[in-house]
C-alpha cells in the first residue's frame, strides 16, 4: 500500500511521541506539516502558528517545547489572526521522505531539513512573522 502525506505524517507522529524527548520534536512537525498542506480552508491561527513555530525553531534555536509554550502566550493574547498568501510551492521535501529516513538521528536530522524546506518555501510571510514575533513576544 502506497502511504499518502497523511499516513506518512502519522506515522511520525508516533515516532516523535514515542521518543519523550525534553526537546520535543513533535512540535517540529506538527508546524511542518500544517505549514505545508495549509490551503484557502485552513484557519489563519493555524497558518500563522505554525509559521511562528517554523521561525522560532530555525533561526531562534527554540525547543519545541519552547516552540509550544510560545503558542499557548500568543493564543491567549491575540483574537485577530494575520491572513497569508499561500505560496504555490510549499517545501521540496514530504512527510514521506522524513518518514522513509531511518529512525534515529538522521530521521530527526531529515525533520529538521523538511521543517526548514517548509519555512524557506513560505518566504514571502517571513517578514511578516518575524514582526509578529517581535511583537507578541519580544524576540
Amino acid at each position: 500500500m502506497n502511504k499518502n502525506d497523511q499516513e506518512a505524517y502519522d506515522e511520525l507522529a508516533l515516532y516523535t511521541l514515542s521518543k519523550r524527548d525534553p526537546a520535543f520534536i513533535h512540535q517540529y512537525i506538527v508546524d511542518a506539516y500544517c505549514a505545508q498542506n495549509a490551503d484557502e480552508k485552513t484557519k489563519p491561527v493555524a497558518i500563522t502558528l505554525a509559521l511562528v513555530g517554523l521561525y522560532l525553531h530555525l533561526e531562534k534555536n527554540y525547543s519545541g517545547r519552547q516552540v509550544q509554550l510560545a503558542h499557548m502566550k500568543m493564543a491567549k493574547k491575540r483574537k485577530k489572526w494575520l491572513k497569508f498568501v499561500l505560496p504555490k510551492d510549499k517545501g521540496e521535501i514530504r512527510a514521506l521522505e522524513v518518514l522513509k529516513t531511518p529512525k534515529g538521528a538522521s530521521r530527526d536530522e531529515m525533520i529538521n531539513k523538511w521543517s526548514r524546506s517548509v519555512w524557506v518555501a513560505w518566504t514571502e510571510s517571513q517578514e511578516g512573522i518575524k514582526d509578529l514575533v517581535k511583537k507578541e513576544l519580544g524576540v
